[in-house]
């Protein structure tokens, strides 16, 4: 067994004190020799994505002490897209991914406790814990926590990205409010993460593909007996994983990256898993280009499974079909199946036994959805970085569009400009500011998007943002997170109203264009939200690129 950092020599000051705190809280001098856990809850009244974690972590304490180890919970921050999105301009929800990060590095590191069991829950929990882990570089295993139960509403499936779109459908008078209040009242039927493959059921997938949470975990449903069964077991493994001293670094290869980025583009995942996984690579100091992973394996991996909102199956279908595990069997043959994961073993060893019990839920590998890829990373005179589209399984729409910019510089004020019909077929909605930087913290783009739709447009205008995107769009044509963002000069800046922008998804080009001379003569719109003296501001003076994943460092850019 490797020993505990946590246990201080007696005698010491720091073994006093603790002793004292300790056996305050009921602690005996047996338990302190036990190792150290800390449950990593992100517990919320806001949101029901957080709002079942605490009975979740009691249950975890209760497994983690019946393994011989002694369970401490702590707290972080808990985002939610769509409750914490109206304030800051969206951008507490991308800033706060760091946030979980730094809350638990001062908890876990400041007390020096031995490993970490984190409940994964909403989007940016798991990234977060992900980046803590690999910083820390402690013993962790992350529990997906699982996604809500949808409902019905007029006789039809409804859950949480239906409204979303229902909401766009009635800004443009095409639904009624008491249809949109029927759907709200309907699509939410218990806690958990939204159903789909939208964010965070994709980052639940990503942990398990890369070896950090238990085979067979994810996704999951939200209370149900086998997320129960998880977390007991997660709460034993964790105690093990530290007395083997089995570290994150050690896991978090470039070959389980691979391995991740595979899983993605098989399922169709959220396009934030791409930064998400690029910010955990930061943190592990593993010198991995994800966003080059993305671009290189694009062509390589077949679409396997079709999981709403990118086709018609549901999350439910998916997970009874085998979730993650089925997938990664269906995968083994490009995946690097000798890394090491969480268990111990291999990830080759992991699978065995966990085909899939339904191969048209998650197809094999010579006979897929598509080979075309569903996750299309774009570059050019416009994102000379990079930009992202995200397409469906079933794709129709044209592969290139090219058309004169419309631009706003809020999503508020795209909304109004569509409103009032100044958004017209064959033009290119522009919306800038909405960068890490430039917002501050990422602002988000989608509800024009889903506005386009609700307006009949869909298809018939492109939209091109350095802004996030929630993972259930995949309409039209619309480039997001285009890289450098506006408020750090990047081309989005220059664009004016009537330039011509083309975006060819064949070539996988994003253009501006406009002669150079011309461009060279303007003056860039670097306008930046204030982020005042909070978090926010912290956050815009210290956040690196996209490229880097947006991670929080000293050294990072200030907004022209």
């Amino acid at each position: 067994m490797t020993d505990l950092r946590s246990n201080y020599a007696p005698g010491t000051s720091p073994w006093a004190v603790r002793r004292a705190q300790w056996r305050a809280l009921g602690l005996t001098d047996e338990d302190m020799a036990k190792p150290k856990i800390a449950i990593v809850n992100s517990s919320s009244q806001l949101a029901t994505c957080y709002s079942h974690l605490d009975a979740v972590a009691v249950a975890a304490k209760e497994a983690i002490e019946a393994a011989g180890g002694i369970g401490f919970e702590i707290r972080t921050v808990a985002p939610s897209d769509f409750i914490h999105s109206a304030g800051g301009r969206g951008g507490y929800i991308l800033s706060a991914r760091d946030l979980i990060s730094h809350d638990i590095e001062a908890a876990v590191e400041g007390a020096q406790l031995d490993g970490m069991l984190t409940l994964a829950s909403c989007d940016k929990t798991a990234p977060g814990q992900l980046m803590a882990a690999a910083r820390l570089d402690l013993p962790t295993v992350v529990v997906g926590c699982g996604y809500q139960p949808c409902g019905t509403f007029a006789g039809r499936h409804c859950d949480i990205e239906d409204v979303f779109l229902g909401a766009g459908h009635h800004a443009q008078g095409r639904i009624s409010l008491d249809e949109l209040t029927g759907m709200s009242e309907n699509a939410v039927a218990g806690p958990g993460v939204c159903a789909g493959m939208g964010t965070a059921n994709s980052m639940h997938i990503a942990c398990e593909a890369l070896g950090m949470a238990l085979p067979g975990s994810t996704p999951v449903l939200a209370n149900s007996p086998k997320m129960w069964d998880a977390v007991r077991a997660a709460g034993s493994r964790i105690v093990d994983l530290v007395r083997q001293d089995l570290r994150p670094r050690a896991l978090l290869t470039p070959e389980a990256f691979e391995n991740a980025v595979t899983a993605m583009l098989s399922v169709s995942a959220s396009i934030n898993s791409v930064k998400h996984l690029q910010a955990v690579a930061e943190e592990a100091g593993n010198g991995v280009d994800v966003y080059g992973l993305y671009e290189r394996l694009a062509d390589r991996v077949p679409l396997l499974a079709a999981v709403r909102p990118n086709g018609p199956v549901s999350i439910e279908e998916f997970e009874a079909a085998g979730g993650a595990a089925g997938l990664l069997w269906q995968l083994r043959d490009l995946l690097h199946t000798d890394v090491r994961t969480v268990t111990g073993r291999t990830l080759g060893e992991n699978l065995d036994g966990r085909g899939p019990t339904d191969p048209e839920v998650i197809r094999p590998l010579d006979r897929p959805h598509g080979r075309r890829p569903t996750i299309v990373l774009v570059r050019g005179s416009l994102a000379p970085a990079t930009g992202i589209v995200k397409l469906a399984v079933d794709e129709e729409r044209p592969p290139s569009f090219t058309g004169p910019a419309k631009v706003y510089d809020s999503p508020q004020d795209a909304l109004d400009g569509l409103k009032a019909g100044d958004v017209r077929p064959g033009q290119v909605l522009v919306l800038r500011g909405l960068g890490p930087a430039g917002t501050p913290g990422m602002g988000m783009a989608s509800r024009p998007v889903f506005a386009l739709d609700g307006a009949g447009l869909t298809g018939k205008v492109a939209v091109v943002t350095d802004g996030q995107l929630s993972g259930l769009v995949n309409k039209g044509i619309v480039v997001g997170e285009v890289s450098p963002e506006a408020a750090a000069g990047g081309p989005l800046a220059l664009v004016r109203d009537g330039d011509t922008i083309s975006v060819d998804l064949t070539t996988r080009r994003a253009d501006l264009l406009v002669p150079d001379e011309e461009l060279a003569a303007r003056t860039p719109v670097t306008a930046y939200a204030d982020g005042g003296r909070g978090w926010l501001s912290v956050y815009r003076r210290t956040v690196r690129p996209l490229q880097q994943g947006a991670v929080t460092l000293e050294e990072g850019p200030t907004p022209a």
